[in-house]
């Protein structure tokens, strides 16, 4: 197995290049990333301008993550299409006739997730500074905007490969979508409610909010007190 990996990963990598470079969900998925950043940090600073929890107005030291959240929704999706579409249309045996190995086919994949979530949370990022700037907020605390980054990024690159994984066992692009999207806006928030604060920090999109230093409207001291590290 590892000559064979080693020896085809190289061209799988390339083909998969050539799909997302030339698929337009993906510049879809990545224009999206950066638009809701600049978006959210103007709703914020300019609509909103207070945060409902501290009581204090917004500035871009607290606001220029917000939009990771997002950004790893649709990250997720982009994932799932990564997979789903090449079934869908039929491409997905022309790639397996070329590369027996579904190790390499899937590692390929695997990879090309990650890249495609890593630009989109970096741009959704630099879109929440320009937004924040834009709006006049003040600059606020930024002394620990590197670590928030790096967290925000590791979420984001881990995002489309667990998309990729749904789409691997849904195989149907609008089931497999529809799964990621009805599990993060309405079922994880159902089950939040009905299970102990210890097993709700597990959850994906709870863990989520986690490691961007933010927190869903529905938190408790409870949970807020159980949520884990970021590590």
């Amino acid at each position: 197995k590892g000559p064979d990996m080693t020896t085809h990963l190289r061209p799988a990598l390339r083909s998969e290049w050539i799909k997302l470079r030339s698929v337009r969900a993906t510049a879809l998925f990545v224009g999206l990333a950066g638009a809701i950043g600049v978006v959210m940090t103007l709703i914020l600073g300019n609509l909103v301008r207070t945060d409902p929890y501290e009581h204090l107005p917004f500035t871009i030291g607290n606001t220029f993550l917000v939009s990771s959240w997002l950004t790893t929704l649709f990250a997720m999706v982009a994932g799932t299409l990564l997979f789903t579409s090449e079934v869908q249309h039929g491409t997905l045996a022309g790639a397996l006739t070329a590369r027996p190995s579904r190790t390499v086919v899937v590692a390929a994949k695997v990879v090309a997730a990650a890249g495609l979530g890593l630009v989109m949370g970096a741009l959704g990022i630099v879109g929440g500074l320009v937004g924040g700037t834009v709006s006049s907020m003040d600059t606020g605390d930024l002394s620990g905007a590197p670590s928030g980054i790096a967290w925000a990024l590791v979420l984001t690159t881990a995002a489309p490969v667990l998309g990729l994984g749904v789409g691997l066992l849904v195989r149907h692009s609008a089931a497999a979508v529809t799964s990621v999207l009805v599990w993060a806006l309405a079922i994880e928030t159902l089950v939040r409610g009905m299970v102990p604060a210890t097993v709700s920090r597990l959850l994906p999109f709870t863990a989520a909010h986690g490691l961007l230093g933010t927190r869903p409207a529905a938190d408790t001291p409870e949970t807020l007190a159980a949520a884990l590290s970021n590590v």
